[in-house]
């Protein structure tokens, strides 16, 4: 690839990219899972990753806003300052190197149960088709530098679930794509509220690990369309 010009004729990398990711990250306010200016989306670009300035609104973002920096959260191309979640997000892609694409969110309902520092458990069969069990908790960690990231790691290498929440803080997915990550971050967030919502009537029924395997396995090999045209989350029941 080659080096991006300097000054005013700087060429943008990765525009499908960058307009893509315009698209994803006002999915996040119009699902409720973000506020004013908290949150953000990522993607892998090969050794670089793009993702969200920092304090920049959700309807002020432009594909041009989007920062491209590489896998050591150093800026390779943008006039704004990255997230300043760039570090974690730059961790998470070079330990996890299936992962394409990373949300964050403080959603109101997962982020509750982060509050409490307790897993989601698995009692709906949607949480057994996306996630393969509960939702996992992580420990506390400081922002700004590669803790979180760590965190995520941690807790997600080698599980089933594509999302953590952590400690006092709020909700990371991941996936293959952004959209992917985006998908389960809204769906984290819609299992969260049902699930603190039966707890509020009590005498919540638990799945069987039987079950919830088999759920998942269905989901995830069965459920949907699988032509290479197909989209995370458009296939029919």
């Amino acid at each position: 690839m080659s080096t991006p010009a300097t000054g005013d004729h700087r060429s943008l990398l990765y525009q499908g990219v960058r307009e893509d990711l315009t698209y994803l990250h006002a999915e996040l306010p119009r699902n409720g899972l973000v506020t004013w200016t908290s949150g953000n989306i990522s993607a892998r670009c090969g050794e670089h990753m793009i993702i969200k300035p920092s304090g920049v609104t959700f309807e002020d973002l432009t594909p041009e806003s989007m920062v491209v920096t590489d896998l050591d959260a150093r800026v390779i191309e943008g006039r704004y300052s990255p997230s300043s979640d760039t570090a974690t997000h730059a961790y998470i892609y070079r330990h996890l190197p299936h992962v394409g694409g990373i949300v964050h969110t403080h959603s109101p309902y997962a982020t509750a149960w982060a509050a409490n520092a307790r897993d989601i458990p698995c009692v709906l069969t949607a949480m057994a088709d996306e996630f393969g069990g509960p939702i996992p908790c992580g420990d506390f960690a400081l922002i700004g530098g590669e803790e979180i990231g760590a965190e995520v790691v941690r807790v997600l290498h080698g599980h089933r679930s594509p999302a953590i929440i952590l400690q006092n803080h709020g909700v990371f997915t991941i996936g293959s794509t952004p959209r992917a990550a985006l998908k389960a971050a809204v769906m984290c967030e819609d299992v969260a509220r049902t699930v603190f919502l039966a707890y509020q009537l009590g005498n919540v029924q638990s799945l069987a690990q039987e079950h919830i395997d088999k759920l998942y396995d269905r989901y995830q090999g069965v459920y949907g369309q699988r032509s290479d045209t197909a989209t995370d989350g458009k296939g029919t029941a």
